[in-house]
């Protein structure tokens, strides 16, 4: 019996001719490509893997899994990835920012009803994808609870699971999901999942654009996470010293001058 999982995570998917949901250096380095994401999908089917959403990863009896998840609530979470999905009876979790439904590039309210009510799992991403750290009390309980309701009014059916914009944790986090009636916080570190890890702080890691296939297969099998979390535990000091909205313009300029 498996008892360590990886927990993937995804953003858009880019379709050609399709413009994205938004274009700066920042954003875009997270899209994979549709035909990329197939590519994925296939070598786990191939390889005796299966696609989990987190409420059936919990239970960590599934032999070679991963955790699918996706973040923002893209139109493509329903008109690309879960036909790639479906298509090898894989399941996952999509975190739905609540109040981007019905904006341009993003998934109406029907679509995400169709997107329920053809077996996957929806999360919460937030009402409005703010920082949540930076938060007071009121603002942080207003985006968990605001958006599980209107969430559960789109699709009749509980939100049990919640996933941090940007990966921004907290304890507070933790503690207005336990209040708001969530069972799991999802954030961006980088590590394995277990039966003795805390469901209110899940590790999940970050599928990026340029990433190889090979560099995918270790991650799914948990390999060289060290890596990875070493060089997020940089860019989290440095959120720490500079601040999210300083510490994002600096990015931004970085990514805009490497292009």
């Amino acid at each position: 019996m498996k008892t360590e999982l990886v927990f993937l995570m995804y953003h858009e998917l880019e379709l050609p001719g399709r413009p994205l949901c938004r274009t700066e250096p920042g954003y875009v380095r997270y899209v994979v490509t549709a035909s990329n994401f197939q590519v994925q999908m296939e070598w786990l089917r191939t390889a005796g893997w299966r696609g989990l959403s987190v409420t059936e990863a919990l239970t960590f009896d599934r032999g070679n899994a991963v955790a699918i998840t996706f973040d923002d609530g893209s139109e493509t979470d329903v008109t690309a990835a879960a036909t790639i999905l479906k298509a090898r009876v894989f399941g996952a979790t999509f975190y739905v920012t609540a109040g981007s439904v019905g904006n341009k590039g993003y998934m109406s309210s029907p679509q995400l009803r169709q997107l329920s009510d053809s077996g996957f799992e929806i999360g919460s991403h937030s009402m409005t994808h703010r920082y949540l750290p930076d938060l007071d009390d009121a603002c942080l309980r207003q985006e968990m609870l605001e958006s599980k309701h209107r969430l559960e009014e789109m699709i009749g059916k509980p939100i049990r699971h919640f996933s941090c914009p940007g990966g921004r944790y907290d304890r507070r986090v933790a503690r207005f999901a336990r209040q708001t009636g969530y069972v799991t916080v999802a954030n961006s570190r980088a590590r394995v999942n277990s039966r003795s890890s805390d469901h209110y702080a899940l590790g999940r890691v970050a599928i990026m654009r340029d990433i190889s296939l090979g560099d995918f297969q270790n991650i799914c099998r948990g390999r060289e996470l060290w890596k990875i979390e070493l060089r997020d535990a940089i860019r989290g000091a440095a959120k720490r010293l500079l601040g999210n909205r300083i510490y994002d313009s600096v990015r931004h300029r970085a990514l805009l001058r490497s292009r």
